[in-house]
């Protein structure tokens, strides 16, 4: 289940569909870029799962961005198949439209739309315009890429772990929309988190884009982001049960 998706048995009635916004991953190559994702996650966050220290000793989240974390947001988003969703493909910073999402004018098959059971979901425009994360804070867009929460759903509220009602998490939570690989970027360290808020909302020039919006199901997707189906929010030490290091 390389989205996390839920089940629709051919002919079941389907959930009413919910409009709201996301940041989304490709359909064809998802399975292969989030096991890709994982991976880089777990290099780069170390094995004992992710640092929540946030931010080192200067940029964000204590100050202004500075271009040393501009510059390694720029090299994950780069590295972490961002781009097969939300620049319709094209690695290329210097292309148009670069991070902008889906673009109507691809058409309804287009890169950056999903079919996702019976609901449809758009790449969202990740520059900071104000058709993008302009209108966002930079927690708010950390506590995306951190705990999955869409952006336009979520307060801009420090949140310290992932039981809904619990720690500044929402007690009725709006989670991204599937093909957003966040249960795994969640694992990054969180320098890399914010050097990647850093990128999109300090280091990128705004794009006027609007996708449409996602749709998606009434509990906006709670039943799917549950531990049991993405895991959790914090690796186990090494070695876990699946695990073991041979020299």
């Amino acid at each position: 289940m390389p989205f996390h998706t839920q089940a629709y048995s051919c002919g079941a009635a389907a959930p009413a569909a919910a409009s709201r916004s996301g940041m989304e991953k490709r359909g064809p190559a998802a399975a292969f870029l989030l096991t890709l994702t994982a991976i880089g996650a777990i290099a780069i966050a170390g094995c004992g799962g992710s640092d929540s220290s946030g931010g080192g000793d200067s940029g964000l989240p204590l100050s202004k961005a500075t271009q040393s974390q501009v510059s390694r947001g720029r090299a994950i988003v780069a590295s972490f198949g961002c781009v097969d969703c939300h620049s319709q493909g094209r690695n290329d910073p210097g292309a148009p439209g670069w991070l902008s999402g889906y673009n109507t004018a691809s058409g309804p098959h287009g890169p950056g739309v999903f079919q996702i059971g019976p609901f449809a979901t758009y790449a969202a425009n990740i520059t900071p315009s104000a058709t993008g994360l302009g209108g966002f804070t930079d927690r708010q867009v950390y506590n995306a890429l951190k705990h999955g929460l869409d952006p336009g759903a979520t307060a801009d509220a420090s949140i310290s772990g992932d039981t809904p009602g619990q720690g500044g998490f929402p007690a009725a939570p709006h989670y991204l929309a599937p093909p957003m690989p966040w249960a795994s970027i969640r694992h990054l360290s969180d320098d890399d988190l914010w050097s990647v808020v850093a990128y999109l909302k300090h280091g990128v020039k705004p794009v006027a884009n609007t996708p449409p919006d996602s749709q998606g199901p009434p509990d906006f997707w709670a039943s799917s982001d549950t531990a049991d189906k993405i895991g959790p929010g914090v690796l186990p030490s090494y070695p876990a049960a699946g695990e073991q290091f041979t020299p």
